[in-house]
């Protein structure tokens, strides 16, 4: 096929203006118009309402409902507020305000039968929390990018564009499938030479894409149609370029756009929180050997960067500086760990057991230290287990950060001794290093107050100093 997947994320679609004349419409004409397809993310703001904050977890309509409080649908009536003011916003564009209020207002009392069902139904007991709950989640995703999808396709229409709405949230469909046959069974018959689908980020399948993906769900959708609908190329329109370093923090006149990686790279980044692509999301794409680009929606005439299967720098160099300061180093000493076997083991099941993911780990003869997210969700519960697993080793539990240093081609002659330098006159202190022989990454553990000092002096000495 020749065909492009294109995903759009929220904040992005929040500006849907400068999406329709930058990235969709510009100056295309009608020849270039078609032949591909654009997966829609919800408006900036919204899904925090439905679920709850990402970085605070202040609760939104889920997060009230899971807890019993009657204020659900308080929660309800902001998402709803939130998604008429949006209603409004798009007026000039040519959306037709009265009947999109009309659309959204139909699905919004609709959750809110659903709920007080629900609400009824467990008052009596017998409903346990697993059974509805999961379900509940996922009916409340998918509201999200119905509104902004179903928004595009008429502001589109109103602009000359033959759009067409790819409804994947199985919106009162009994329907069981799997994910391949939800995808399948929107697209079985889109016409891509003359028609322009705009899809819903969120999917209705079996077990149910929230509960395998959680927020990242809207890449998955992006990858699963790249893949089977043989795609030439993905793209993800992002608000950024894919940069060396935080722009915010470095400075826009000091970054430069990476261009060129691979995907190893990117499942990198995906691990220090820089969502270049969902890891999980690339994964098949990448078997399929169907390239990604990132581009910068409001740059419209930048090619952005390409992420392909193959490409290592022809040159040695570091494609970007970042990293994550919302990490616990769990040390675990125990003077009877050497020499004894399968010691390492039994201390990572106790978090695999318990879904925790660690980041970076260090190990010597009576010491395992592994780095893990601050916010996992039952981490208390495995710090207590180790505990009663191993009584006889000691554990300390410390707030940290993690910078790291990362490219396809690292080989640069005394690169430790530099960075190390360039730490040390920063006033940054290493507390670990953790570094594999492939050298494509290397971390470095710090303190969190020392996070954005680190970052500076790195990029200052592998990026800026190189220019």
């Amino acid at each position: 096929m020749n065909h492009t997947v294109e995903k759009i994320g929220g904040t992005s679609m929040s500006r849907f203006g400068e999406i329709m004349n930058n990235v969709i419409i510009g100056n295309r004409t009608e020849a270039d118009m078609y032949e591909r397809i654009f997966v829609v993310s919800a408006y900036s703001g919204i899904t925090n309402l439905l679920l709850e904050d990402k970085k605070t977890g202040a609760p939104g309509v889920y997060g009230h409902f899971m807890t019993g409080s009657s204020e659900w649908r308080e929660a309800l009536e902001r998402v709803r507020e939130k998604m008429l003011d949006y209603n409004r916003d798009f007026g000039f564009l040519g959306l037709n305000v009265k009947e999109a209020d009309a659309f959204i207002n139909g699905r919004l009392e609709d959750i809110k039968t659903f709920l007080q069902d629900l609400e009824n139904m467990r008052s009596f007991g017998f409903m346990r929390p697993g059974d509805y709950l999961p379900m509940t989640r996922e009916f409340l995703a998918a509201v999200g990018e119905v509104h902004s999808a179903w928004n595009s396709v008429q502001i589109l229409k109103a602009n000359g564009v033959n759009a067409r709405f790819i409804d994947l949230s199985g919106w009162r469909s009994t329907e069981s499938r799997t994910l391949d046959e939800a995808v399948l069974a929107g697209f079985k018959d889109v016409d891509l030479s003359k028609e322009l689908p705009i899809v819903t980020g969120y999917v209705k399948f079996d077990p149910g894409i929230m509960l395998r993906f959680d927020r990242g769900y809207s890449e998955i959708t992006f990858s699963k149609i790249a893949v089977l609908t043989n795609a030439r190329e993905g793209i993800i329109h992002k608000e950024f370029h894919l940069s060396t370093g935080d722009p915010k923090l470095i400075g826009v006149d000091k970054v430069q756009i990476i261009g060129n990686t691979n995907f190893d790279i990117a499942d990198q980044l995906s691990d220090m929180g820089m969502e270049a692509i969902h890891s999980k999301a690339a994964k098949e794409m990448e078997m399929k050997d169907i390239p990604i680009r990132v581009k910068n929606a409001f740059d419209p005439l930048h090619p952005g960067t390409l992420i392909s299967r193959g490409y290592v720098s022809p040159n040695p160099r570091v494609e970007m500086i970042c990293g994550r300061a919302d990490l616990l180093g769990v040390e675990v000493f125990d003077p009877e760990m050497v020499g004894e076997p399968g010691y390492d083991y039994r201390l990572t099941k106790h978090l695999a057991d318990r879904d925790i993911d660690y980041i970076a780990k260090t190990t010597n003869a009576n010491t395992i230290t592994h780095f893990v997210p601050e916010k996992s969700k039952r981490l208390n519960n495995c710090l207590d287990s180790i505990h009663r697993d191993f009584p006889n080793a000691e554990m300390h539990v410390t707030k940290v950060a993690i910078v790291s240093v990362i490219g396809s081609n690292m080989k640069i002659p005394g690169f430790l001794a530099r960075a190390a330098n360039a730490l040390s006159e920063a006033d940054v202190n290493v507390l670990a290093i953790d570094q594999t022989i492939r050298q494509v990454n290397i971390q470095f553990i710090i303190e969190r107050d020392q996070f954005e000092r680190a970052q500076k002096a790195l990029h200052h000495e592998f990026v800026e100093r190189q220019v």
